[in-house]
């Protein structure tokens, strides 16, 4: 029998009009989550996840509620065409909308703490001036010792933020030290694009930004996850809802261990990987970490008559999912 695991993407999916076809197929979504968003938050996240342009959402305070929302929209008309998660899994950011669907969190609590989050990343960001970047083609270690040596010569922070596939890392710090990075990197035969992140990920910029987050986590309502639950910050299985609270404190600082997350998802018996959200970034990361795997995505259109159990790569039924794989997936796309 097939076992389906939901994978949520973390900020860099986002896209302009990233949920028009979603509020076209289902417009009582603008009403059930948007337009309660854009109350709680005083900021017009249906107009600008339908209408609005990359601009809109260059800023992290704008892109990381607008990308949770699209989301959970979608994760809505799955589960509307009878598809449920056997297993769920985010990365980052993503790992809020895998806490919403495992139970965790109620998606308004999810919401308030993804837009604290957003803000004080970015606050630490402009304050020190950071940058991030996807390294690939170096080992994990080697990028280690990379940054240690770049830190050494340049007295600035920059640190391994990502283990996203086996062959792609990204780096998160100050701006000196990831275009000293970069250089020595490239020297070294790697290829490095930068990311639009707008804030130093997963680095230890974030300590004093974790102190105050955890006062808000303290106070937010957790429970225990209602099915398999996988963390982006440990990649191993999130069994309670204090592990939960923990797993999200470290997250500002620790890094994105996907690899792991999704060879855990594997020995838990998933064997088939739906991105949901905007975007086919995890469905390529996905492919490279588990070659051969069944792999869809409702970046174009979430009309997800997925039957379960089919044994083929494409997607099936009349709105299927289109396939994530093959060309279409660039490597030197990233998620934080």
């Amino acid at each position: 029998m097939t076992r389906t695991a939901f994978v949520f993407p973390g900020q860099g999916s986002e896209r302009a009009g990233m949920c028009r076809e979603l509020l076209a197929r289902r417009p009582e979504l603008a009403d059930t989550y948007f337009r309660v968003a854009d109350d709680l938050l005083g900021i017009p996240l249906a107009r600008l996840c339908r209408d609005g342009s990359d601009r809109d959402l260059e800023d992290p305070v704008v892109a990381q509620p607008a990308l949770f929302l699209t989301s959970l929209a979608a994760l809505e008309v799955l589960r509307g065409e009878g598809l449920e998660p056997y297993a769920v899994a985010g990365h980052s950011l993503g790992e809020y909308a895998a806490l919403v669907a495992a139970g965790v969190l109620e998606w308004t609590d999810a919401l308030w703490l993804v837009r604290l989050r957003s803000e004080l990343v970015a606050t630490v960001g402009d304050r020190v001036g950071s940058a991030t970047a996807a390294v690939i083609g170096l080992s994990r270690r080697d990028l280690v010792r990379l940054c240690a040596e770049t830190r050494a010569a340049t007295d600035r922070v920059v640190e391994v933020a990502g283990d996203n596939e086996p062959r792609q890392t990204v780096v998160s710090g100050e701006v000196e030290a990831v275009s000293h990075l970069a250089e020595a990197a490239r020297a070294a035969g790697a290829r490095v694009r930068p990311l639009r992140s707008g804030g130093p990920f997963h680095s230890s910029l974030l300590r004093d930004a974790e102190a105050e987050f955890t006062e808000t986590l303290i106070a937010t309502a957790f429970r225990d996850p209602v099915l398999p639950l996988v963390s982006s910050v440990t990649g191993g299985r999130i069994e309670t809802a204090a592990e939960a609270v923990v797993a999200l404190r470290g997250q500002l600082t620790s890094p994105v261990r996907w690899t792991r997350a999704v060879a855990t998802l594997a020995a838990s018996g998933a064997d088939r990987y739906v991105e949901v959200g905007p975007g086919w970034v995890l469905g390529g990361l996905v492919r490279r970490i588990l070659p051969g795997a069944l792999v869809h995505t409702t970046h174009a259109a979430v009309g997800p008559a997925v039957a379960v159990g089919a044994p083929s790569d494409t997607a099936v039924g009349p709105a299927a999912l289109p396939y994530a794989g093959g060309p279409a997936v660039r490597e030197t796309r990233s998620t934080l």
